[in-house]
């Protein structure tokens, strides 16, 4: 079923970042950013994303690696819904990824077109299919394809994109995909070569909705790019007439985000720490082969905005283990409270 269709407009949705949404984070974003709204219904973001995951792996990987990558895929009930992020430039791959994600229980499946890495386009997938938009719509239909989109128990096919590669193509690149209606499609108001070296262009976004009307399709337009709040996506949902917005960057060091109850500047640094702690040991509980590096990023925006911060911060990214992490925390908490 298209659960799309069912949510509130304008939509706010976290990002799919590699790396950094990973199963541990998302659960910790789904907690504290949960909600009661004045109609009893609990709030938070409206659609979660995995990060991006390899349909070949998915397909083709041996049994340890088909593990790993699965627990990619791993989520809570109380993330719901969430979408299954892939990406692929084998169409046969992408059926049988979109099934598996299907037969998991995800409530949809997202097209990465839009990943700058380079060794993600080498194998042509990310912004590597806008330059191929033939073969973009053909992982689109597989996509649709393996995940029944069109059948009553089938879930929606939606895609993540750019502006353009090199340059900005709009006008020409939108309406390839609209042909295949996906359910969603997100625009980064940038194109690859830009990354995210330039101000996101939100009149591109506006353009965008008025492609889409044009063409009188009813996929969702979600615009994202320098989103660093709920407050500031509302007013960008407004003035462009997008359907939802999609918040990336803004959700690093501050897991409350989605939680209007919660203003960032009144989190104290012992919640911070408290709540960087819990991410931590869920970090190394739920994903144990993964390198524990991984989670200095986030002690780096965790562990901000307040005297003395810096010096923590700078004690924390030299350790290795969380039992470490949480020793040099609860002296630091003892020492200056």
């Amino acid at each position: 079923m298209n659960f799309w269709n069912k949510l509130p407009k304008p939509m706010m949705v976290l990002a799919p970042m590699a790396d950094v949404t990973d199963a541990p984070f998302r659960r910790v974003i789904a907690k504290y950013s949960k909600h009661k709204r004045t109609d009893g219904t609990l709030g938070g973001a409206d659609v979660t994303w995995t990060e991006f995951v390899s349909a070949d792996g998915l397909v083709c990987a041996d049994i340890l690696g088909k593990e790993k990558l699965l627990a990619d895929l791993m989520y809570s009930e109380f993330e719901r819904p969430i979408v299954a992020q892939l990406f692929t430039s084998k169409p046969n791959h992408m059926e049988k990824a979109a099934r598996l994600c299907l037969e998991l229980g995800f409530d949809g499946v997202d097209i990465n077109m839009g990943c700058p890495d380079r060794t993600i386009e080498k194998q042509g997938c990310g912004s590597a299919l806008i330059k191929n938009p033939s073969l973009a719509r053909e992982l689109i239909r597989a996509a649709k394809q393996g995940a029944k989109s069109n059948q009553t128990d089938g879930i929606p096919v939606s895609v993540k994109t750019r502006l353009g590669y090199n340059q900005d193509i709009l006008e020409d690149w939108l309406p390839e995909l609209l042909l295949e209606k996906p359910a969603v499609i997100t625009i980064h108001a940038r194109t690859r070569k830009e990354m995210s070296k330039v101000p996101a262009r939100w009149e591109r976004i506006k353009k965008a909705v008025e492609i889409r009307n044009d063409i009188g399709a009813e996929t969702f337009i979600i615009g994202n790019g320098d989103v660093m709040s709920v407050e500031e996506g509302r007013r960008k949902a407004s003035l462009s007439g997008a359907d939802g917005v999609m918040l990336g960057r803004a959700i690093f060091g501050n897991p409350w985000l989605f939680n209007p109850l919660i203003k960032k500047d009144d989190i104290s640094p012992r919640d911070k720490l408290m709540v960087m702690l819990e991410h931590s040991k869920l970090f190394v509980r739920l994903l144990p082969f993964k390198n524990f590096s991984i989670m200095k990023k986030h002690y780096k925006a965790y562990v901000n905005g307040w005297s003395g911060a810096a010096k923590l911060r700078a004690e924390l990214m030299q350790q290795q283990t969380v039992e470490d992490v949480e020793k040099i925390v609860q002296a630091y908490l003892n020492e200056y409270e």
